[in-house]
């Protein structure tokens, strides 16, 4: 006993004396460094302010000379130094921090210091901007990571635990790359295995299993702050397991790591973006969010776009940026510039602010079920079939184009329908601002003619835009029209009716006239129709054509229906105005021929939809004409309705 104490009475003061060795070790200016001069001289040297003429957060700065002519650091030389001059004085007025800061540097801080300066002021940039070096590991070993964890082992005086036995190894592994415990057959599988590469063949075996891809996105989905809920007021649920399930399929493929990240970020911004690509964009899409009353828009603008940044910058950057939202970040090089530099991606979102507390938010993609493929493949065969027959039927129809007629028809006064039902077929339909188009049948809602109806609530500025639709000509006389609804109790501020020509620059506004500021007031752009339609009933609005600037001639391809707040009901939208048979699409197959030229034509089938496009005037070929003419019998003539009714109700 005597022995052992002298030994350490003997050996304490030698490892004493060897610790506080000035220079027994090189200073980090990431480790020892930087963190001193954050806390204590970057708020008034650093990237924002530069008192005295002074920073200290970057070499090329610290080795100048201030205002004061004296240089704050010279390599090597720590007395030459006014930063160590500066540290070690207590003359009020010279010594660093000054006292107003409330902060003071400890003597093992001002040690570090100077011994940094004695060192040659080594700099170094943020870690993750340095360079990587390659480095020779300290033995050879079959696997350099276990050359590193011996050599560490050995410094600390340590040894690796004993050898797992087989069935702990699996458990360990299979723990560690699926989250599970291993299965007996997997246990079975790696126990009767005994060739030497049994373990890397379990490994790969692991790696392969899409519960590997579960356990790693697992890991990512955390980072991304992915969920199921909304997260904040009511904490609805949302629809975002497709981004989850793409993440575990990113990771089972082993995705290479540029992809996965381009994907994610802007996978919409791709060249022909798949599916796939669109479905990786949920990363942004996976903040917080609330729609919670008196909640305000331009602060979750705001606040969404403050998370999205954020995240981007941890997940793939590997730095923590949300910290210069408000300053300039203390140890990170970000400056609140870049930061809100960056932000400026995300501030651009296409989503609302606000979440309305639904499933589904815009903008979202529509998926099908494998099930649901399989249906869909069957009945576009079916489809297909039918639509032959149909145009088979077509050529054995009696038809007369009224445009060849040698004595011209009558013109008449009828209705063009854009919407009851449904949008015209080949229209891009979407709401603008607002929550994803909503058509109710009479259980769910209002109906005034047809089946369906649009259905729209909203707290504020919503709207439904139909884009792209079959070209419409103005008549002499044309009077345009919507069936509106207002629910008793939920009246909206406004309703608007909008017209695109080449422009979205015709509209008739009823209610405020300046809630809905779109436009020059008291022109086309914004006509004043006078108050609210009555609550409670159908009441049909009309505006003239030439009231909104739209004159006799004048080509529409769009319309919206616009509420500022309430609940409104919309069905039968349209135009009413003289027809002319042999200019009117509907009768004339030479009026619509000519009018589907340069369009596509997604029902006819490829060599006839090429045809179409292409237009009458470079198809000459007597038998591609008829083909051309048996789809617009079989589809869209109103002459031959009656003769293919049984077909089309079948279609």
């Amino acid at each position: 006993m005597k022995r052992l104490l002298l030994s350490i009475l003997i050996l304490t003061p030698v490892f004493w004396i060897h610790a506080v060795e000035p220079s027994s070790a090189p200073v980090s200016f990431n480790k020892d460094i930087r963190p001193i001069l954050s806390e204590n001289c970057f708020s008034c040297h650093g990237q924002g302010k530069n008192k005295g003429e002074l920073r200290l957060d970057t070499s090329a700065h610290f080795i100048k000379a201030g205002a004061s002519g004296e240089k704050a650091v010279v390599p090597n030389q720590p007395d030459a130094s006014e930063l160590v001059k500066r540290i070690l004085s207590t003359e009020k007025g010279k010594v660093m921090p000054p006292p107003s800061t409330k902060k003071t540097l400890t003597a093992a801080q001002k040690e570090t210091l100077s011994k940094w300066i004695a060192q040659g002021a080594p700099y170094e940039k943020h870690w993750s901007f340095e360079p990587i070096k390659a480095q020779a590991p300290p033995e050879k070993k079959p696997n350099p990571i276990d050359a590193y964890l011996i050599a560490k082992l050995k410094k600390e005086g340590l040894s690796y635990a004993p050898k797992a036995d087989p069935s702990t190894l699996l458990r360990r592994v299979s723990l560690t790359l699926t989250g599970l415990t291993p299965s007996v057959q997997e246990m079975e599988t790696f126990l009767a295995d005994k060739s030497p590469d049994a373990y890397e063949k379990m490994i790969d075996r692991y790696l392969a299993s899409p519960k590997y891809g579960e356990e790693m996105a697992r890991h990512w989905l955390d980072i991304v702050r992915y969920a199921d809920t909304h997260g904040l007021h009511l904490d609805n649920e949302r629809q975002m397991w497709a981004y989850r399930d793409w993440v575990i399929s990113a990771f089972t493929k082993n995705q290479p790591f540029d992809r996965f990240m381009v994907e994610q970020v802007a996978g919409d911004l791709i060249p022909n973006a798949t599916l796939d690509q669109l479905i990786a964009t949920g990363f942004n899409r996976c903040n917080v969010s609330t729609g919670e009353g008196g909640s305000i828009s331009e602060e979750w603008v705001f606040r969404n776009a403050v998370d999205r940044t954020s995240n981007f910058m941890e997940a793939f950057l590997g730095l923590t940026g949300g910290c210069a939202v408000c300053h300039d970040h203390k140890f990170d090089p970000i400056t609140a510039k870049d930061y809100y530099s960056l932000y400026a991606f995300f501030h651009s979102a296409a989503d609302s602010p606000l979440d309305g507390n639904q499933l589904l938010l815009a903008p979202s993609v529509k998926l099908d079920l494998p099930e649901t493929k399989k249906k869909i493949i069957e009945i576009e065969v079916e489809v297909s079939a039918l639509r032959r027959k149909m145009e088979e039927e077509a050529t054995k129809l009696v038809y007369e184009d009224p445009a060849l007629k040698p004595i011209k028809s009558e013109v008449k006064v009828a209705e063009d329908i854009w919407f009851e039902d449904e949008f015209p077929k080949g229209s891009k339909v979407f709401a603008s601002p607002g929550l994803p188009l909503e058509l109710v049948d009479a259980k769910k809602g209002k109906v005034f003619s047809g089946t369906k109806a649009i259905r729209r609530s909203d707290a504020g500025l919503a709207q439904d835009v139909c884009e792209n639709m079959p070209p419409i000509t103005i008549q002499e006389g044309s009077v345009l029209f919507a069936n509106v609804f207002l629910q008793d109790g939920r009246l909206p501020k406004a309703i608007m009716l909008q017209y695109y020509s080449t422009n979205w620059l015709h509209r008739a506004v009823w209610g405020d006239y300046n809630i809905i500021p779109w436009g020059a007031a008291n022109t086309t752009e914004r006509v004043n129709m006078g108050p609210l339609p009555s609550a409670g009933k159908w009441i049909r609005i009309e505006v003239a054509a030439e009231k909104v600037g739209l004159k006799p001639g004048t080509v529409v391809n769009g319309f919206a229906v616009t509420q500022f707040g309430g609940i409104v009901f919309w069905d039968k939208i349209g135009m009413t105005g003289k027809k002319d048979p042999a200019t009117d699409p509907a009768q004339s197959f030479a009026a619509w021929w000519q009018q589907q030229t340069g369009r596509d034509q997604p029902e006819a089938t490829s060599d006839v939809a090429i045809l179409i496009k292409q237009g009458p005037a470079k198809t000459t070929d007597k038998d591609q004409v008829n083909k051309v003419k048996a789809f617009y019998l079989a589809n869209h003539c109103t002459a031959t309705k009656t003769q293919m009714k049984p077909s089309l109700v079948k279609l």
